[in-house]
């Protein structure tokens, strides 16, 4: 008997044997270590403190550096945080300084253009698992906060026509074109933003959305796609991260 055709004549329980076998088996599967607070309160504690350490030096001595290196100037205070940024494609980067970029993010550069700059400003905070695809350039203003999972694409990837898509051509450059997120903006969490597409001043849009054509400053904007919902408060000069 294989070991396959053993688990089913296990499962069936066609047999006194194998009833007790199949009961035996669940036992066994749900026997637990009894919960000893004493005892593994403390190991979680210190497997948190492991953790962190590990994770801290890891941060401080490896990723950061690293990414640091890869910016065509130094970003001073920048934060890095859940690793490093991936960048795939030719792409140059700079960062304003007190920017905080988490690790579980991806940067791209438009392998058929004729260069991609992603320009950072001041006092941004880029969130876990956002995307920025750069066709001729990206650029956040001071104090732009893009919360988790936004998504700017600067250019496709792929072209409309069936037949090119097939024959593995790139995307045109009528698709592709430059976003500006001026300062103060926030995109809240899984926002999209596409091609050739300026968000003015101090604007918020709301989660979920998807951005086609310019807003304006100052608003609250939302929608599929985004439309403005209603004004906000001008917003006052900005102080800068000393």
């Amino acid at each position: 008997m294989t070991s396959a055709s053993l688990k089913v004549w296990i499962k069936q329980q066609d047999t006194p044997l194998s009833q007790w076998l199949f009961r035996s088996y669940k036992r066994l599967r749900n026997l637990q270590i009894p919960r000893t607070a004493m005892l593994f309160t403390p190991l979680y504690q210190l497997h948190l403190s492991l953790i962190g350490l590990l994770q801290g030096a890891l941060q401080w001595g490896y990723f950061s550096p690293m990414f640091r290196a890869r910016l065509t100037q130094e970003a001073p205070r920048l934060q890095l945080y859940s690793g490093m940024p991936q960048i795939l494609g030719p792409l140059s980067i700079t960062a304003g300084r007190d920017c905080r970029i988490s690790g579980k993010t991806s940067f791209f550069g438009r392998a058929s253009g004729s260069g991609s700059h992603l320009q950072i400003g001041n006092n941004c905070d880029i969130g876990w698992q956002c995307n920025i695809a750069v066709a001729g350039q990206v650029v956040l203003g001071d104090n732009v906060r893009l919360a988790g999972r936004c998504h700017l694409a600067g250019f496709p990837g792929h072209p409309l026509s069936a037949p090119e898509r097939a024959a593995g051509l790139p995307e045109q450059d009528k698709q592709c074109g430059d976003i500006v997120l001026e300062n103060d903006v926030w995109l809240c969490t899984g926002v999209f933003v596409g091609a050739g597409i300026t968000i003015g001043r101090g604007t918020v849009v709301a989660a979920g959305s998807v951005v086609t054509a310019d807003l304006p400053a100052n608003v609250l904007a939302g929608g599929v796609p985004a439309r403005v919902i209603r004004p906000l408060a001008p917003t006052q000069h900005s102080k800068e991260a000393v």
